[in-house]
């Protein structure tokens, strides 16, 4: 074994928490670079946002025979996006950044699109290729910050586990409705 102590003498510790305080969570050991950090995570609250406008049209528009369950659906995922939203904007301020709320370039800065399909099952699509997308592009996230920023991972993690679960919920409607 190294000779190198597991955890800094608390001394240094407390010296150290000291300095800079005015940066609140962001300390010294903070290896991630911030500024990319945030913009990351603009893009994510981005994606979320579209992702509640999307399906609340969904929810709003849903028709048909299967609509009801359906938009139940479609509400409760955009829910869930909202409360990603909200965790990830609280995590840029926790960096010292601002969340970029503004709806001029919110398609643009978001991974995923906004099609509102002519269909229920358009609707199902259009959504399921969003959570696809989130899918993947938060995974890439989770790899990019790695051990530099483990609670925007977490934070990461945690959505993208939901995401999993909206698209699996997706193929089963769709399993559903084209019988």
């Amino acid at each position: 074994m190294a000779d190198k102590p597991f955890l800094t003498d608390i001394k240094t510790l407390r010296e150290r928490a000291r300095k800079h305080i005015e940066n609140g969570a962001v300390t010294e050991g903070y290896s991630a670079d911030r500024e990319t950090v945030i913009k990351v995570l603009n893009e994510a609250l981005a994606t979320e946002i579209v992702c509640v406008l999307r399906y609340r049209r969904h929810y709003f528009m849903a028709s048909g025979i299967n609509a009801d369950s359906v938009a139940a659906e479609f509400l409760q995922h955009s829910n869930d996006e909202q409360g990603h939203a909200d965790q990830i904007a609280q995590r840029i301020v926790q960096l010292g950044g601002e969340p970029n709320l503004n709806p001029e370039g919110l398609l643009t800065r978001s991974h995923a699109e906004y099609v509102e399909g002519d269909s229920l099952i358009d609707m199902i699509k259009e959504d399921l290729v969003a959570e696809r997308i989130a899918i993947d592009s938060y995974r890439e996230i989770i790899q990019f910050l790695g051990n530099d920023d483990p609670t925007s991972r977490r934070l990461m993690e945690t959505i993208l586990a939901v995401e999993e679960e909206h698209a699996d919920d997706l193929v089963s409607l769709l399993g559903e409705l084209g019988k």
